[in-house]
């Protein structure tokens, strides 16, 4: 149970984002989503459209330990995780911890670098823990990835491999922003120093407390059906050749749980499960070489499954 003053703190939290990334509401909300299910976000979209703005937002706004890395062809694994030097003096290897052991890590433009490098963050947003020669380090609790990516068409970029993909909770695109926002954009003040001037308003704790009131947000058996049958429909769909995993379910009813905190409830609705179910699923699809685009197929996947 939230007491009324971390509730206040959330949704000021959600509002100060707002008004660092003007015009993407829902967004915004579905990156706190992320954040909340104890999940990584994946932003994806054209250079120039606010993936690391909304990155940086997030993490002003939490007040949590914060690292960028930028992605490039020539990023070792080792300049994400950490190495090991010897120290002659105590004649023993001594651990470099890299920018991973950070609560909130931005991954920008992570389809940047090849695929050896994208994978060094695969056991770090798995099991919240690196392994450098043969020794596990533990992450910072709560451990949060968020990645942006440019579309795999531009010129410089990998695809991420369908393992890491299914280890981001939520893909989210921004688009270009309505015409007030881009108008209020351009006429205000830079966004980056309004992100220096924001207020930390939550903190480790108060995450880790609302992940527990997350937890504890009701399911009732006739939504995990619903849940069930859009799994069961998606591994049956025309254009998909390989459907939703029961991971992917779960990642759908966290992602749910945490989404009707967010509008105050203490029970899902299935109206939250649609909100999210393109987010969470079309990333996970794989269609069939003439299925059509993967957010066009989670959507007709929803669209086929009556909630009774």
């Amino acid at each position: 149970m939230l007491t009324d003053e971390l509730r206040d703190a959330l949704q000021r939290a959600l509002a100060q984002v707002n008004t660092l990334l003007l015009g993407k509401s829902q967004e915004v909300r579905l990156a706190f989503v992320a954040l909340l299910s104890d999940g990584h976000l994946l932003i994806e979209d054209l250079p120039g459209l606010g993936k690391t703005t909304l990155a940086h937002a997030l993490a002003a706004t939490l007040g949590l330990g914060f690292q960028r890395v930028q992605f490039t062809s020539d990023l070792l694994p080792s300049d994400i995780v950490g190495v090991s030097v010897f120290d002659a003096q105590a004649r023993r290897f001594e651990f470099h911890p890299g920018p991973v052991f950070a609560h909130v890590l931005l991954a920008d433009e992570i389809n940047r670098a090849p695929p050896r490098t994208q994978s060094a963050l695969l056991e770090a947003m798995a099991e919240h823990q690196v392994t450098v020669d043969g020794t596990t380090h533990a992450l910072p609790d709560p451990f949060f990835v968020i990645a942006t990516q440019n579309p795999n068409d531009l010129a410089g970029t990998y695809p991420l491999p369908d393992s890491q993909l299914d280890r981001f909770l939520l893909r989210l695109t921004l688009g270009y922003p309505g015409e007030d926002a881009e108008r209020a954009l351009l006429s205000g003040t830079d966004r980056r120093d309004l992100i220096a001037l924001a207020t930390p308003l939550l903190g480790a704790e108060d995450v880790l407390a609302l992940r527990r009131a997350v937890r504890g947000i009701h399911a009732s058996p006739a939504l995990v059906d619903y849940v069930q049958a859009l799994l069961t429909r998606s591994r049956q769909h025309p254009g998909v050749r390989v459907g939703l995993s029961p991971r992917a379910g779960i990642a759908l009813l966290r992602a749910a749980r945490a989404y009707a905190l967010l509008l105050g409830r203490e029970h899902v609705l299935p109206e939250d499960v649609q909100a999210l179910f393109a987010a969470v699923a079309a990333h996970r699809l794989v269609a069939e070489a003439d299925g059509g685009s993967h957010p066009a197929l989670a959507k007709a996947i929803l669209h086929a499954v009556p909630v009774d």
